[in-house]
C-alpha cells in the first residue's frame, strides 16, 4: 500500500522541480530543455507504441506536438531570417509526421523524428557558452527574448 502513495509523492516532486528549474532558466536553456521533453515523449511513445498501449501512445505523441508546436510559436522570424523559417518549416513537417506516426503506429517515423530533434539539440547544445551569455545579456536590456 505504501508504494502507490510513494510514487504519488515522487511524482509531485518532479513536477515541482521541472516547474521551478524552468523558471530559473535562461531562453536558451528553455529550449534544449523543450527540445529534450520532446525526445523523451516520443521515447515513451514509442515504448506504448510497440507493447500495443494504443491510449499512452496516442497522449505522448500530442504531448510531443504540444511541445513541437510550442517551438514552432517562440520562433522569432524578423530576427532568426532564414534560420527560424527553416527551422518553423521543420517543426510543422514535425507536427504532420507525428500525427501519422500516431495513425498509422510507425515506429519508423518516430525514429526519424528523433533524429531530426537530436540533430537540432546538438546545435543547441554546441552554442558556446559566452555566447549564451552575451545574448541574455542583451535579451535582459530588451526585456524581450529573442529566440531563433
Amino acid at each position: 500500500m505504501k508504494q502507490p502513495h510513494s510514487h504519488n509523492s515522487i511524482n509531485q516532486y518532479m513536477q515541482v522541480n521541472a516547474h521551478s528549474s524552468a523558471s530559473d532558466a535562461s531562453p536558451h536553456r528553455l529550449i534544449q530543455m523543450l527540445l529534450g521533453g520532446a525526445l523523451d515523449r516520443i521515447a515513451v511513445a514509442k515504448g506504448h507504441m510497440a507493447r500495443g498501449n494504443i491510449a499512452e501512445k496516442g497522449r505522448y505523441i500530442g504531448l510531443a506536438i504540444s511541445i513541437i508546436d510550442g517551438l514552432r510559436i517562440s520562433l522569432d522570424k524578423s530576427a532568426g531570417g532564414e534560420i527560424a523559417q527553416n527551422l518553423d518549416d521543420l517543426y510543422e513537417y514535425m507536427t504532420r509526421r507525428l500525427a501519422e506516426a500516431n495513425l498509422k503506429n510507425d515506429e519508423g517515423i518516430l525514429d526519424e523524428i528523433t533524429r531530426l530533434l537530436k540533430e537540432i539539440k546538438e546545435g543547441w547544445d554546441a552554442i558556446p557558452e559566452e555566447f549564451r551569455h552575451q545574448r541574455n545579456e542583451v535579451k535582459d536590456e530588451e526585456q524581450e527574448p529573442v529566440l531563433i
